[in-house]
């Protein structure tokens, strides 16, 4: 694929001083890319074998806090180091930074190398070696909207987040003319994309003013989870370089419709047959599919967490504004939180709605694949499809209203434990804990309109 490189392509552009820095870079809990620049020609020299990075990188909020409380880093510990060790599928151009590669890493524990169970790259890559265990692969997609905003973020962090002015003026859902004011930034992300060897299919207007989707082509999962952070990077600093600002909170303004990550699955034969697909049953889905849905609605509630990991991931949950509040499923229906896609065809697959653009998405994927995984080993039963508007469905199963009820969700469940290991859940239970404790603390602009003058 064109963007990508080997260490001798690299060497060919060195030479050629076309690239002078690598970008190393490791993933940390909320799905950012943290490391260092390396001169080109130290990389190539015996630097892409491995360099280090504190492990506190794995236990900071999003503040870049160090938080207490967590078994693998601490003060008490001395917080010592990881081992990044770069993957070199994931080398590539970095066409919107000036003689820039980027190469993505993988954690590992200083003396022993074995990845840290914790690091996100690490909990999915051991559900996609269960699904080939099985006899499959992941495929998956993720699709990405944000917010474009006329300021800068220098801007906002001068004079504050309230005179935030969208890109345009009204909702642009599809809206050509619209989008083609925010076309200088797009098109540079298609192209910056495409020439980094991420198979960019097209951006579009989103449900409100100045919110964009980008929508790249299905992958692997772990490809999927490796493209979709490096979106979140490329579209921030194209825009930081053309002094406009972009958001990907699910809810940064209580009027506005939130912003999403839906998540399409699908598996596939390791012989490359799509096995969710079987003409001779309803809506063309196998057994095998309705077990792997059977089991992410079994688990729906319980993983949650990884689809909606802040306090305000769960503001994007409201009726009418194409978030769910149901976790169910049903055809080509919009209001589910589960939706099939492709039915009757061999692109039928299961689209999850309930994520948010903020959720991580190697967490996102791993817990909706293990959830799916658990389904079909056990056969699970596929409860009968709801059809019609799912917001005002009584008696059925609801998303999770707040972080706090979805961490003791994933924390009280046997099952993710077992099948995320205990160390994974204990840890983004806590990092859940702090966020609902940071929050519950910290005095709002809701609180001050309400109270300053009434109370």
């Amino acid at each position: 694929m064109q963007g990508m490189l080997t260490l001798e392509t690299l060497q060919a552009a060195f030479d050629a001083g076309e690239i002078d820095t690598v970008v190393v870079a490791a993933i940390d809990m909320q799905g950012r890319l943290m490391g260092k620049r390396f001169h080109a020609a130290h990389f190539l020299n015996g630097g892409h074998a491995e360099t280090h990075c504190c492990n506190y990188l794995l236990t900071v909020d999003m503040e870049m806090n160090t938080v207490p409380g967590y078994d693998t880093a601490s003060w008490e510990q001395g917080y010592g180091d990881y081992v990044m060790k770069p993957d070199l599928n994931t080398l590539r151009r970095v066409p919107w930074l000036d003689g820039t590669a980027l190469v993505l890493c993988d954690l590992l524990d200083h003396h022993t190398h074995a990845e840290i169970a914790q690091s996100p790259r690490a909990v999915l890559k051991r559900q996609v070696a269960r699904a080939r265990a099985l006899g499959f692969d992941a495929m998956m997609a993720t699709e990405l909207e944000f917010y474009v905003f006329d300021n800068s973020y220098e801007s906002l962090r001068d004079l504050g987040t309230g005179d935030l002015v969208p890109i345009s003026g009204y909702n642009e859902d599809y809206h050509v003319f619209q989008t083609t004011k925010e076309e200088p930034l797009m098109r540079a992300l298609r192209n910056g994309l495409y020439g980094a060897g991420i198979a960019v299919e097209n951006t579009k207007g989103e449900a409100d003013a100045g919110q964009a989707e980008v929508n790249v082509r299905y992958a692997d999962a772990l490809t999927t989870c490796d493209n979709h952070v490096i979106i979140k990077t490329a579209t921030k600093e194209i825009a930081h370089a053309q002094g406009r600002a972009v958001t990907f909170m699910a809810k940064y303004d209580t009027a506005k419709a939130g912003s999403s990550s839906h998540v399409h699955q699908s598996l596939w034969t390791l012989d490359g047959s799509p096995a969710f697909h079987d003409a001779d049953e309803a809506h063309g889905m196998s057994a095998l599919m309705k077990h792997f849905l059977a089991g992410q609605l079994a688990h729906a509630r319980e993983i949650t967490l990884f689809l909606a990991p802040y306090v305000n991931s769960y503001k994007r949950f409201c009726v009418g504004l194409f978030a769910p509040t149901k976790a169910v499923w049903s055809c080509d229906n919009r209001t589910a939180g589960f939706r099939i896609c492709g039915e009757n065809s061999k692109a039928v697959r299961v689209e999850c709605r309930i994520g948010g653009s903020d959720l991580n998405p190697y967490m996102a994927c791993a817990a909706l694949l293990a959830a799916g995984l658990d389904g079909i080993e056990r056969n699970l039963e596929l409860e009968p499809e709801l059809r019609g508007d799912m917001y005002h469905a009584e008696g059925v199963r609801e998303i999770p209203k707040t972080l706090r009820e979805a961490a003791d969700l994933a924390e009280s469940s046997e099952w993710l434990r077992a099948a995320l290991g205990d160390a994974v859940v204990a840890h983004y239970v806590h990092a859940a804990r702090w966020e609902v404790a940071e929050a519950d603390r910290v005095v709002t602009d809701f609180e001050r309109q309400r109270g300053l003058e009434r109370a």
